[in-house]
């Protein structure tokens, strides 16, 4: 009798680890929100049998395997659920093992994401919080010796000085402005070095041409280029493009945005991409343009910034819907981007090669031009082409952000989720 009492617990000890395996197991690999678009099926699958459970509230918003009568769905190992939407809301459903539920997971159901498709040619004019700094410069003092007071402290290239004794920095000159109106003769910095502050001490010296007192360090508070848009969403009228950060030149820092503004642009020369030396857009801008969007995020998926009215596309007057990163395939699809005078065109391009992403990544996808016009006047892919939207079968499936250094005709693309993810 005690050896079956012995089996009998071994059984259930052991029956209780597998239990406690799987709902970990549960817990931790599935999400807590399945979102699904009106229109289309959302597919979940388990690698261990499951039961979903669906209350009456839930089988409002959707159905189980199609069956909006069924309340509960067994799963095997590996199969697939298909979850129907039924109309647009939040409906709860429960995960059991072994009849146990041990999850509860929010199933939501939207309406089919929309967006104005772009391709525009945009002036970006960008402004920094404080001043980023680019390098360090000997000063030649009164005694004419020479001090690098900016060395000195441990100042590098890529630091942004935000605040000078307890003062936020406005711009390069409010920089010097504060330091030449101090009376102590240390300063006291805030510096934000690689995400993290960090406080400096530095003693800036008198300038014996300028007469001024100097730290000995060149900063940057502005930068300006040119670029593409890729949407603009009407729900949220948001603007973005480019499809990855603007860094700053000499320090290849992603810049912090103050302000800024993205303006309409005209593209005035184009200088052709070869092999081993990308080409250029070069563009015309300034502040007498017509302000698409003020600059509100710039971000490893693109720059972005709130309309300040509705923006259109003579080619694509009516939104398009995106295309979710399951759902794009290898194969033909079109480039919208300016490259002349004539506004917005559209390319022939192919996608080569799709990379499976569960989370944001900047190179999502491989494409390549093979319109003959376009090789022609711009070789490829050229800088002030980013974020020129990629379609493929009517929807949108994101944006170009980089070129092949030794072959123009082929580029990186984002997915365009992981662009709306930055609004989101």
């Amino acid at each position: 009798m005690r050896k079956f009492w012995k089996t009998t617990a071994s059984v259930m000890l052991a029956a209780a680890l597998i239990f406690a395996v799987a709902a970990i197991w549960i817990v931790n690999s599935v999400p807590d929100e399945i979102v699904i678009e009106n229109g289309s099926d959302g597919l979940v699958s388990f690698d261990i049998p499951v039961s979903i459970e669906a209350d009456e509230n839930a089988r409002q918003v959707i159905s189980l395997g199609g069956d909006s009568l069924a309340s509960v769905m067994d799963c095997g190992a590996g199969q697939q659920v298909k979850l129907t939407p039924r109309s647009t809301g939040s409906a709860d459903v429960s995960v059991s093992v072994f009849g146990i539920p041990v999850k509860e997971v929010t199933v939501t159901v939207e309406d089919e994401k929309t967006l104005i498709v772009g391709g525009q040619s945009i002036g970006v004019m960008l402004y920094t919080k404080g001043a980023l700094v680019v390098g360090t410069m000997d000063v030649l003092d009164e005694n004419g010796n020479e001090k690098n007071p900016a060395k000195d402290a441990g100042l590098q290239a890529g630091d942004v000085i935000i605040s000078l004794n307890g003062e936020e920095i406005g711009d390069a000159v409010h920089l010097s402005e504060l330091i030449n109106s101090m009376e102590e003769s240390t300063a006291r910095l805030v510096v934000v070095r690689g995400g993290e502050k960090k406080e400096i001490s530095i003693t800036p010296v008198a300038d014996r041409e300028a007469g001024l007192m100097k730290m000995g360090v060149w900063v940057r508070d502005s930068t300006a280029g040119v670029g593409t848009m890729s949407f603009y969403d009407p729900a949220s009228k948001t603007v973005a493009g480019l499809g990855h950060a603007i860094e700053d030149v000499d320090t290849g820092e992603e810049l912090s945005v103050k302000e800024g503004e993205l303006v309409e642009s005209s593209v005035i020369e184009i200088k052709k991409g070869e092999a081993g030396a990308p080409g250029e857009l070069k563009g015309a801008f300034d502040t007498k343009n017509k302000v698409i969007a003020n600059i509100e995020k710039n971000t490893s998926f693109g720059i972005y910034g709130k309309a300040e009215s509705a923006v259109q596309n003579t080619l694509y007057p009516d939104p398009l819907p995106i295309c979710k990163k399951e759902d794009a395939k290898t194969g033909h699809a079109t480039i919208l981007t300016t490259v002349d005078g004539n506004g917005i065109a559209e390319y022939s391009c192919k996608i080569t090669r799709l990379f499976s992403q569960s989370a944001p990544t900047q190179k999502s996808f491989i494409v390549e031009i093979d319109d003959e016009k376009l090789l022609g006047l711009t070789g490829g892919i050229v800088q002030g082409m980013s974020g020129s939207p990629v379609i493929q079968n009517g929807k949108i499936v994101g944006a170009v952000t980089h070129v092949f250094m030794d072959d123009p005709t082929k580029g990186y693309g984002v997915y365009i989720e992981w662009m709306l993810s930055e609004i989101d």
